[in-house]
C-alpha cells in the first residue's frame, strides 16, 4: 500500500474506532469486530483461507483456554494460564456445555481423545487444528500467545471472515495496529486463493457496522 493511501486509510480507520467508542452506551466492555467480505467463487472457499495470526498488540480480553494433554503436563498447562486442563474427563464437560471457553488446544499425543468430539467441535469451529496452531507440543508458547494476542481467522460459506481484534478499552492506535496486521495477512492470501477484498466493516459487539473499505 502506497504511503499516501496508507495514511488516508489509517486516519479513516482510527476515526471509525473513535466513533464506535463514542456511540457505545453498553454497561459491559464491548469487543471490536472486523468483517472482511471477499469477492470469491464458492469453489475457492477452502481450508487455505484459514489460520491464526499473532497480533502486535494485546486484544484486551484474556481468553479461557481448555487444554487436552497427558497427565504429566497438567501442572505446567495451568501454570502457563490454561483455564481447564484434562483428557478423557473433559469430554462430558464440553458435550454437555458445562463450561464456557474460547479456545481448545491439544498436544499431539491425546488427539485421539479430542477426535471423539470432532463433530461437535467442528460445528463450532473449535476443533484443534495444526493450521490454527492449536495442536502443539509447545504448551507454554501456545497458551501465552492465544491468551492475549493470537487470533484465529476462517472464511464462512458466504465468503466473510469474522475476527475480534480488541475491546473498547484499547487505544485507537493499538486497535489499528491489530486491524492492519489482520488486513495485511488476508490481503497476502488473495492471489494464491483467487479472491479480492470486497468490503471491510468495523463494529462493536452490539453496535452498528461502519464500512472502512469498499472495492467497487
Amino acid at each position: 500500500m502506497e504511503k499516501i493511501i496508507y495514511e488516508k486509510f489509517r486516519k479513516n480507520v482510527i476515526n471509525t474506532f473513535s466513533l464506535i467508542k463514542k456511540k457505545s452506551k453498553k454497561k459491559f466492555i464491548e469487543s471490536i469486530d472486523v468483517d472482511i467480505n471477499l469477492y470469491i467463487k464458492k469453489k475457492n472457499i477452502n481450508n487455505d483461507i484459514c489460520g491464526s495470526i499473532l497480533l502486535p498488540k494485546n486484544i484486551g480480553k484474556k481468553k479461557k483456554i481448555v487444554v487436552f494433554t497427558s497427565k504429566e503436563n497438567f501442572d505446567n498447562a495451568y501454570k502457563f494460564g490454561a483455564f481447564l486442563v484434562g483428557n478423557e474427563d473433559l469430554i462430558d464437560k464440553i458435550l454437555n456445555k458445562k463450561i464456557k471457553y474460547d479456545i481448545i488446544i491439544s498436544t499431539p499425543d491425546v488427539i485421539k481423545t479430542v477426535n471423539k468430539l470432532s463433530n461437535f467441535l467442528i460445528s463450532k469451529n473449535m476443533m484443534p487444528n495444526i493450521k490454527f496452531g492449536t495442536i502443539t507440543k509447545d504448551l507454554k508458547k501456545t497458551i501465552l500467545e492465544f491468551k492475549e494476542r493470537r487470533i484465529i481467522y476462517t472464511v464462512d460459506k458466504y465468503g466473510i471472515i469474522h475476527s475480534r481484534i480488541g475491546t473498547l478499552r484499547i487505544s485507537d492506535n493499538d486497535l489499528f495496529d491489530n486491524f492492519f496486521s489482520l488486513y495485511s495477512k488476508i490481503d497476502s492470501l488473495k492471489n494464491k486463493n483467487g479472491f479480492l477484498i470486497k468490503k471491510i466493516t468495523l463494529s462493536s459487539t452490539m453496535g452498528k457496522g461502519y464500512v472502512v473499505y469498499k472495492n467497487n
